[in-house]
């Protein structure tokens, strides 16, 4: 007999009810529902019932505490304890209603031949019991009493498979959507590589041709053009590392591109330039997605660029902190002058910041009292 769990099995219902709740109000309601029944069966007469059925019917709910972890063992008990429960002749309680829940739960956890299995015995042994004991006449037994203990026994497996199937839809719906992004980025990848790696590579071999015909007739010129094949030639190596980031996973370890934990190099040429550099960085290891660790350092980067450009600033704060799975990066500088503000407020370079962070479900803000502030905040870790 086979047998599927749902990829999501150990969600609850509703995603702010957690599971042991949802277990609990299961249980209590089983077992009030049986617990009335019994109470109600010995209304108006003399007969009290035996404190044993009251005992046995809050075990139907009770056990049902354990039907995520252990579904067939508490069809089975459920099953075996109804048997058990007539054999001891306490007041009828019906043969569907005690096995109602371990039916649904194990349907629901996508056992349904199990469940379907479990409610096929309960119902041919009760009624062979029934047509050999019950004094009813047997078209009764056979008509309204067997129609409506087999209608309970299959509204709880569908309700429960109904369940089961949910959630497997709404797990390759998810799944879907995560190829969809993983076929995305590859275009995107593509995209770049034909049009901006093809230009990066053309500046780079125009430059090695004009260096070339220069020769060393004009040092200045040929340093220039020297800074440009080897800007371009960085670029382009840094350009294919993050195509291969945007193929791979979001959570992906990919390295090569360059992160936090090469801030160093970057804080040390920024103090070489003749800034006062605080840095307060506050970052575990594996604590941010690999998209997120290059855009922060992509962030102080550009910041650092910017100071240096516009600012006439002496002093740079840097901070980058994680609390509460959100990664704030904060770049303040002293530097003054309207104009400078001015640039950095328009260029392209915090344009490029804003979308980039923005493209990662984050925000950036900036302020230019007292000098000029960069804020960032991003998830720390992107869905997958």
């Amino acid at each position: 007999m086979s047998a599927q769990r749902a990829p999501t099995g150990d969600r609850p219902l509703a995603r702010d009810v957690p599971g042991w709740v949802a277990d609990a109000a299961m249980a209590v309601v089983v077992a009030l529902v049986l617990v009335s029944i019994v109470a109600l069966s010995r209304v108006g007469t003399d007969h009290r019932p035996d404190p044993g059925a009251f005992i046995f019917v809050t075990g139907f709910g009770g056990v049902l505490l354990a039907r995520r972890r252990f579904p067939l063992i508490v069809l089975w008990l459920s099953v075996v304890g109804t048997f058990a429960y007539y054999s001891l002749e306490y007041p009828p309680i019906g043969v569907a209603l005690p096995v109602a829940g371990a039916l649904f739960s194990t349907a629901e956890r996508g056992w349904a031949s199990w469940a379907t299995t479990g409610g096929g015995v309960v119902f041919v042994v009760s009624l062979a019991f029934r047509v050999r004991d019950d004094p009813q006449p047997l078209g009764y037994l056979l008509g309204t009493e067997s129609v409506s203990t087999l209608a309970l026994i299959a509204a709880a497996i569908s309700l429960g498979h109904g369940v089961y199937a949910r959630r497997l839809y709404v797990a390759q719906q998810e799944k879907i959507a995560r190829l969809n992004k993983v076929v995305e980025r590859e275009h995107i990848s593509r995209e770049l590589h034909d049009t901006v790696g093809h230009g990066l590579s053309v500046i780079s071999l125009q430059a090695g041709v004009a260096r070339d015909a220069l020769g060393d007739g004009n040092p200045t010129a040929a340093a220039a053009v020297d800074q440009v094949r080897m800007q371009s030639s960085a670029t382009l190596n840094e350009l294919r590392t993050m195509l291969r980031l945007l193929r791979s996973e979001p959570d992906s370890n990919s390295r090569g591109i360059d992160s936090l934990s090469d801030i160093g190099g970057l804080l040390a040429e920024g103090r070489a330039s003749g800034l006062d550099i605080t840095a307060h960085i506050d970052v575990a290891a594996d604590a941010l997605s690999p998209a997120v660790d290059a855009t922060a350092y992509r962030i102080i980067q550009e910041s650092l660029t910017n100071v240096l450009r516009h600012a006439g600033a002496s002093s740079v704060q840097i901070s980058v902190v994680v609390r509460d799975s959100v990664l704030a990066v904060t770049v303040s500088d002293d530097g003054t002058g309207a104009s400078g503000t001015a640039v950095r407020s328009g260029g392209l370079g915090l344009t490029g910041m804003r979308e980039r962070v923005e493209i990662l479900g984050g925000r950036m803000d900036t302020e230019s009292e007292g000098g000029f502030t960069v804020n960032v905040t991003l998830p720390a870790r992107l869905e997958p």
